[in-house]
């Protein structure tokens, strides 16, 4: 294994999510690039995962909150714990997230609706709000949340997720400029299909009918993405190397999102 840059060396970060898929990637990630980070999840056997997933050298840059990424008071109690916990606050990833029912829109109801909003999008928007003021005091951070290659055009993922996942395109743009003069940098992930807990029923899906050899196909890497992959442009997005990307949405998709997805003979 080749050794991890440490890039984060002395920074204190937040991930939402961290219990599984890519913020348990994120969050082990930033504690190998020198991070010590606050793992979030409603799943508390999850974060016990994610910590148990790291070195035992390691495992004291990690502490883990249960707390509920769409709730209003849980996390701004999750930051004001943090920033205590922590001697301050430089990065947070806003990760939390679900996918909601594939159907078609009419079929869906407005209590489905509800629930993607609040956690992919509200959510976001809370750690935003709540992170901040204390971004502030630290002197300046990076905020970045998940948002999808669904969020940039259709065919993707269900019509509220995709909705959500726009939302969070527009947040980290509009935020971006709102907090100019602050040192506060805000950007977003774009994943492509990658195999996570969200993702799972698809991959067994596929795997169960012979064609799992074909998950991915449509992008010019011809392959589903890795939570490690993901990680690795978030880390990036979080550290003083990308002291000049702001407002961005980062697709990270094999290929996926540059062009209407199509099935194209190989031309080598």
């Amino acid at each position: 294994m080749e050794p991890v840059p440490q890039r984060l060396r002395g920074k204190r970060a937040i991930v939402t999510g961290a219990a599984s898929g890519i913020g348990r990637a994120t969050a082990l990630r930033f504690a190998l690039e020198g991070a010590r980070v606050v793992c979030a999840d409603v799943d508390a056997r999850g974060l016990d995962g994610t910590r148990d997933a790291l070195g035992a050298s390691l495992r004291d840059r990690l502490e883990l909150r249960v707390a509920d990424a769409a709730d209003d008071a849980a996390v701004r109690a999750l930051v004001d714990e943090a920033e205590r916990a922590l001697g301050g606050l430089d990065v947070v990833f806003a990760n939390a997230g679900v996918s909601g029912r594939l159907a078609p829109f009419w079929e869906l109801d407005v209590d489905e609706w509800e629930r993607v909003l609040r956690v992919n999008l509200i959510g976001p928007f809370l750690a935003l709000k709540h992170a901040v003021p204390a971004m502030r005091r630290a002197g300046g951070g990076a905020f970045v949340a998940t948002a999808s290659v669904a969020g940039l055009r259709s065919g993707a993922g269900p019509t509220p997720y995709s909705a959500s996942k726009a939302g969070v395109v527009s947040l980290v743009q509009t935020s971006a400029h709102q907090l100019r003069g602050t040192g506060i940098r805000v950007n977003a992930v774009c994943p492509g299909l990658v195999e996570t807990g969200m993702t799972q029923p698809l991959f067994d899906a596929a795997r169960a009918s012979g064609k799992g050899d074909r998950i991915g196909q449509l992008n010019p890497l011809e392959r589903p993405g890795e939570t490690r992959e993901i990680a690795a442009v978030v880390a990036f997005l979080a550290s003083d190397d990308a002291s000049y990307v702001n407002g961005q949405a980062i697709p990270v998709c094999g290929g996926l999102s540059a062009s209407h997805p199509a099935v194209v003979g190989r031309l080598f």
